[in-house]
């Protein structure tokens, strides 16, 4: 009996030994990817509908959502802004960004690969220039589902030869 009672006692003390481990302070986004918002680059005046719930742009089913879809971004880009960088910049640089439940954007993010997909920076030219011809457009529809608005990420993909802008992708 004494046994019985010994080893309840050591059970007892190494269950409650886990209840006052310390906790972490990591705080994880709810999705892989999601942008959280940055006091340092963000526009704090841009607010979404549903933090907690940004959806991508394809989870709509509608393709690109913009007025006038992929051929008024090939038009807007390739013909109506003009957009160079310096000779040795040659790779994909991606904008990603959440299209708000009003149709406004915000929260943009850079990232920059070279041919072989290592990770690189563009001249700091190419890319204010493209973040700012980005920021400018003002066609972005508004995310709908089922008869609700939700916030959505979007992303612009540019392919750049020798800085020049090449394509947009999607």
């Amino acid at each position: 009996m004494k046994q019985f009672i010994f080893i309840h006692i050591i059970l007892i003390a190494l269950c409650s030994c886990g209840q006052n481990a310390t906790k972490t302070d990591f705080e994880y986004p709810l999705q892989v990817g999601d942008i959280t918002f940055d006091p340092e680059v963000d526009d704090p005046s841009f607010k979404l509908c549903d933090e907690e719930r940004v959806l991508q742009y394809y989870n709509f089913g509608k393709g690109l959502q913009y007025k006038g879809e992929k051929p008024a971004i090939n038009e807007y880009f390739l013909k109506s802004v003009p957009i160079s960088g310096a000779s040795d910049d040659t790779g994909y640089l991606t904008l990603r960004f959440v299209v708000n439940c009003g149709g406004k954007t915000g929260r943009f993010r850079v990232l920059g690969i070279d041919q072989g997909y290592s990770e690189r920076e563009f001249s700091a030219d190419l890319t204010s220039k493209l973040l700012k011809a980005t920021r400018q457009l003002d066609g972005w529809v508004v995310g709908e589902y089922d008869g609700r608005v939700f916030d959505y990420y979007q992303y612009l993909t540019f392919k750049i030869e020798r800085g020049k802008l090449i394509e947009v992708l999607p």
